[in-house]
Order: structure tokens, then C-alpha cells, then sequence
């Protein structure tokens, strides 16, 4: 079978999901449980669009063997450069070099004719292939660009030294038949198309960037680009989990395959959900909570009598595990250990034993303790485990016509600090008081709040966007009790700060 190669572009694409910023190292652990996924290429930024961007391809150059790195640049020779800077490290270093193609950009957004863009492009391919072997070209808004002039513009690059060419659906304005038509006729229509691998990279404005990747691939695209949880600008990227697991499930239609370890596809879906802050729904297909559920009776009666009735993919095949886990204040440290194993965590004995004492304490607060609860205490312990404030209590008055006012208390590399302040409700006089003890202020962007499981004893999580000084930071905590986590989330945010 013909291996399709996966182009993972969470680290850049993903990264420009509203509402979703990465740190350095954030970005320096996806990429590495990338690699351990199994993708071809990761495409790990934008060098030339900040130096924190610059650094963290480097860094990723530097760390990660085995993938191809690869760094985003304009047909400009200050971004050609950076990128190529960004990636010298690499074992395997990429430059992805664009300009657009579509009437509408070359009209109103770049303000050049037909032969300038030409020639901007051959320039662009040229300047890259001076410094690396492996040149990708892509026409901006390839789908909706005039085919005669995209031929031309293809043949021209490759001519110029490019081996990947990517046809990007840049705003999710194909439909999949004529997508698949479009990646035929680039085939035959572009006399040296041989030279080069074929890429499409799919946005999801339409819903439907899974489905003309797949398209696609089914008409000679030998690479897709996608992102994990298919986050990214305005309604995300084309799933890397949906597009492997569809060339998995359905071989026998596509008869290709991708060289993606699948059993970490979950964990990696996790990650990237927690770094990003940019939740997974409960819905999405394949890495989402309800992907391996079955409510009705006569499902379950189906699925106990053979799987197949109602599951086309095994959960284990993805990482998954079991669809839900049913643990309480009985189940012991082995059976904790092993659940913990099969979600895809590999912990020390100290870290295992940690997790299984906040696991006890859960236990007593609430019937049953489920995934995504587990998921929950080995996050929070490994946050508490390099925190510089640690909260070791604090106490809230509020309610009707009373000013709300709090105490909080804290630890500071062992020793002990409060104080106390009011605000607008009890979270506000809270963080307040954090404020003075830790001599920072913040500005809260963004507070987010979901239940992790069903139930009034749920554990709550609390996401919020805090900006100190111009700088954004993440702040994330779970626990049953919502005004905890939110104080515990706020010394997450303050601790990142250093």
C-alpha cells in the first residue's frame, strides 16, 4: 500500500486557533509527543512572526530527531532567512515557502498581476532551495485560483527546485468532489507533477476539511496537513485523528495507509487540549468522551453481543481505553495504577502514589470516579509538583449586601504567606489577595468553567487568561469545589510567570 505522509501544522496553524497560545517549552512538549505519534513533518511555527517564534522552532530543531522540522515562510528574504535559521538544527529541515494565487488576494491583498506572482514564486523556491534540499510551495487559496494559472505557477516552482506542493483549501471553500477533481487535473495537467509530492491542506469554514483531504487523497495527494483536535484559524484544520483513523477503518476504499501509531492518538489529543486550553467536545469523533459511549439499550444490548454491531473502531486502537471507568473509594492502588497505565500515562511510583492519595480524597467526595477525573488528578499534581506558591487555605465571606472579602494563605518555598483583600465577589477578592502576596496585577481576559463528569459532585474545571505586564499566561485547575479551583488556577497562572 502507498504510505500517505502526515504534516502535522498544530505548533503554527493550530497555534493561530483563536484563544490558543503556546509557551516555548508547550511547544517543545507536543512536539515530542508528536514524534512518538508517528508524523512525517511537523511544521513547528512561523520563525519570522516573533523572535518567541524563532526560538521555539529552534529549540524543537535542536531536541526532536526523526520527523522533518519545518518553518513557515512569505516569498520574502527576511522571512526565508529566519525560517532557515529557525530549522538549521534539524535533522530533517524543511522550508515551506507561500505566496497566493487566488484573483482575490492577488487583487486586493497583494495588489500584483498574473507574471509579478509568477516570479515571486520561482524567486521565493529559488532562495529556499539555495539553503535546503526540502523545499514545500504552496499557492495561497490554491482552490479558488484560476487552474490555467495555477498550472503554471506549479510547473514553474518545481522547475525552481520545490518537492512538496501543497494546494491549500486556505478558506474552506471547497466542496469534495471538486476538490478531488482539482488534485486530478494538477496531475495531469502539470508536466514535471512527478518531481514532487503532492500536499492539501484543508481548513474547516464549511465542515467539510476532513472530507476533501480525504477526497484528495483518494485522486493522488501523497501528504495531508492537519492538526490535532483540527484546531486552527477561524473554524480549525482538517483532524489528524479523523483523517488517519478514516485511512485506517476504510483500507479497503482508500488502499493507502499512514505510518501514525494510533494507540497515541488520545494521549496526544489530551496534551494538546490542556496546553492549548482549547477544549476537545464531547462529541468530536474519535478522540472525543462520548466517541466510544453507548447510552441506548439497544446498543448496549448490540455491543455486548459482538462489538462490530455498533463500533467500527476498537478505543484501545486509539488510545482510548475502555469508555468509562467506574472507580471509588474501594478500588485499590493496582487497579488505580493500571487504569492510570492504560490511559496512556507513564508515572514513577512517587508520582503514582501522589495521584492515588488525591484520588482517595476524590473518592470520598463523590461516587464514581471516572477518565477523565483520573486525567484530572495526574495534571493537577504534575502543576502543584513545580509550583512556587502552593495554597494551603483560604476562607471567602460573601452574600447579600455584605462586601466580599477573603483570606488566602499560602506557601513560598516553605514559608508561609497571607493576606486578605475584597473585590467584586468572592473569586475577585480572592485573586486580589494572590496579587499581594505574589506583588503582581493581573487583568483577567478570560474565565472559563466546565464540568470534567456528570453529576453534582463533578469535578470542576476552571480555565482562565490572565495578562500581566502585556504577557498572556494560561491558568488551569479542577477540584469539586468551583471557588478552590478558580484560586488554584490563579496561583497556576501566577506561578508561570517565574
Amino acid at each position: 500500500m502507498e504510505k500517505i505522509k502526515i504534516f502535522d501544522t498544530t505548533l503554527r496553524d493550530g497555534e493561530q486557533s483563536p484563544g490558543a497560545s503556546l509557551e516555548k517549552q508547550d511547544k517543545l512538549e507536543i512536539a515530542k509527543q508528536l514524534k512518538v505519534l508517528g508524523v512525517d513533518a511537523i511544521e513547528a511555527g512561523f520563525p519570522v512572526s516573533s523572535p518567541g517564534d524563532f526560538e521555539a522552532v529552534k529549540l524543537i530543531a535542536q531536541k526532536v530527531r526523526g520527523p522533518i522540522i519545518c518553518g513557515l515562510a512569505r516569498c520574502m528574504e527576511k522571512d526565508i532567512k529566519a525560517a532557515v535559521g529557525a530549522v538549521k538544527p534539524a535533522q530533517h529541515p524543511r522550508i515551506h515557502v507561500f505566496l497566493a494565487t487566488s484573483k482575490i488576494h492577488m487583487k486586493y491583498k497583494l495588489q500584483k498581476a498574473e507574471d509579478e506572482i509568477l516570479r515571486l514564486a520561482v524567486w521565493g523556491a529559488r532562495l529556499a532551495r539555495k539553503f535546503t534540499a526540502d523545499v514545500e510551495f504552496s499557492p495561497e487559496d490554491a482552490s479558488r485560483s484560476e487552474k490555467e494559472f495555477l498550472y503554471r505557477v506549479v510547473e514553474a516552482v518545481i522547475k525552481a527546485g520545490v518537492t512538496t506542493i501543497n494546494i491549500p483549501d486556505t478558506v474552506g471553500y471547497a466542496v469534495p468532489g471538486a476538490y478531488g477533481e482539482l488534485i486530478r487535473d494538477i496531475r495531469n495537467n502539470v508536466p514535471n507533477i512527478n518531481k514532487a509530492v503532492i500536499s492539501v491542506h484543508c481548513h474547516n469554514d464549511l465542515g467539510l476539511a476532513v472530507a476533501n483531504s480525504l477526497s484528495a487523497v483518494k485522486n493522488g495527494a501523497g501528504q495531508v496537513e492537519c492538526t490535532i483536535n483540527g484546531i486552527g484559524e477561524r473554524a480549525g484544520n482538517a483532524s489528524l485523528e479523523e483523517i488517519v483513523m478514516a485511512i485506517n477503518t476504510r483500507k479497503d476504499y482508500f488502499n493507502c495507509m499512514t505510518g501514525i501509531n494510533t494507540k497515541e492518538l488520545c494521549i496526544t489529543s489530551h496534551l494538546v487540549s490542556k496546553l492549548t486550553g482549547v477544549m476537545v467536545p464531547l462529541n468530536k469523533a474519535v478522540v472525543g468522551i462520548n466517541a466510544f459511549s453507548h447510552e441506548s439499550g439497544i446498543h448496549q444490548d448490540g455491543v455486548l453481543k459482538e462489538r462490530g454491531t455498533y463500533e467500527i473502531m476498537r478505543p484501545q486502537d486509539v488510545g482510548f481505553g475502555e469508555t468509562r471507568l467506574v472507580m471509588g473509594k474501594h478500588s485499590g492502588r493496582h487497579a488505580f495504577s493500571v487504569r492510570l497505565a492504560k490511559l496512556g500515562y507513564k508515572l514513577t511510583e512517587q508520582q503514582v502514589n501522589k495521584a492515588f492519595e488525591a484520588f482517595k480524597l476524590l473518592a470520598d467526595k463523590k461516587k464514581e470516579v471516572f477518565d477523565d477525573d483520573l486525567r484530572a488528578i495526574v495534571d493537577e499534581g504534575s502543576r502543584v509538583a513545580s509550583e512556587r506558591y502552593k495554597l494551603v487555605s483560604f476562607q471567602v465571606t460573601t452574600g447579600t449586601g455584605v462586601e466580599p472579602e477573603a483570606l488566602v494563605r499560602v506557601k513560598e518555598k516553605g514559608s508561609a504567606k497571607e493576606a486578605q483583600a475584597t473585590g467584586d465577589g468572592p473569586i475577585d477578592a480572592c485573586y486580589k489577595a494572590i496579587e499581594k502576596i505574589a506583588k503582581v496585577k493581573g487583568k483577567l481576559l478570560d474565565y472559563s468553567v466546565r464540568s470534567i463528569t456528570s453529576g453534582k459532585d463533578a469535578l470542576g474545571d476552571v480555565t482562565i487568561k490572565v495578562v500581566f505586564n502585556k504577557r498572556v499566561v494560561l491558568g488551569r485547575a479542577a477540584d469539586t469545589d468551583i471557588v478552590q479551583a478558580s484560586v488554584k488556577a490563579y496561583l497556576n497562572a501566577v506561578n508561570k510567570l517565574g
